[in-house]
């Protein structure tokens, strides 16, 4: 597929199933293959991942569910499950991670650059998630991206046995497409775009 028409085909999609239109190991060679070349500051490699498959993936959204139902009120907790359990229904979840401590040593040599370093590191980050989005959705799988890591943070590391530096930035439930979505209203790209010449 040519990469413009892996950018169009690229979208939130929610209702997901436990089916893959790939083999899982040429999944995880995608998943590699993506966290290898994806670039970083300084050539740092701060992005991590953790793949949840199976029952690993069934856990972690069991989880989140379970902490959620401790700060959501229990007449809107219906709604809440529902769209939880739409992400669980799905065949994995790509967990994505800055190591600090690969960031924290950038920012000890060079401690002018602190607030780069922070930011460099979420964008890293944020092109390892869309490179994965594409490349998936290149293969006809649907995802989405969530970030429940400060409700599950108290809990989550001892489950999952993630290493203390590493700090949860987003999830990314995946899964063949049941339904595609629905298309969004897009404003004048001409309101968006300054050109000089």
């Amino acid at each position: 597929m040519e990469y413009s028409k892996t950018v169009d085909s690229r979208r939130s999609v929610y209702e997901i199933e436990k089916k893959l239109n790939i083999a899982e190991n040429k999944l995880i060679e995608v998943i590699k293959h993506n966290l290898k070349l994806t670039p970083s500051a300084y050539n740092s490699q701060s992005q991590r991942i953790m793949l949840l498959l199976g029952e690993k993936h069934d856990d972690f959204w069991n989880l989140v569910k379970e902490e959620l139902k401790k700060i959501v009120p229990e007449n809107k907790f219906s709604s809440t499950e529902t769209k939880i359990n739409g992400f669980k229904s799905g065949y994995g979840t790509v967990l994505f991670f800055d190591d600090e401590e690969v960031t924290n040593n950038l920012i000890a040599k060079f401690p002018s650059y602190k607030k780069n370093f922070l930011s460099w590191s979420d964008q890293q980050n944020g092109m390892l998630q869309i490179n994965i989005w594409n490349e998936l959705s290149s293969y006809g799988i649907g995802a989405s991206l969530q970030h429940y890591a400060e409700v599950i943070e108290s809990v989550y590391k001892a489950v999952f046995e993630v290493p203390d530096s590493w700090k949860l930035i987003a999830q990314m439930p995946f899964g063949n497409i049941v339904e595609p979505p629905m298309e969004k209203d897009k404003i004048d790209i001409d309101q968006r775009i300054i050109i000089h010449k």
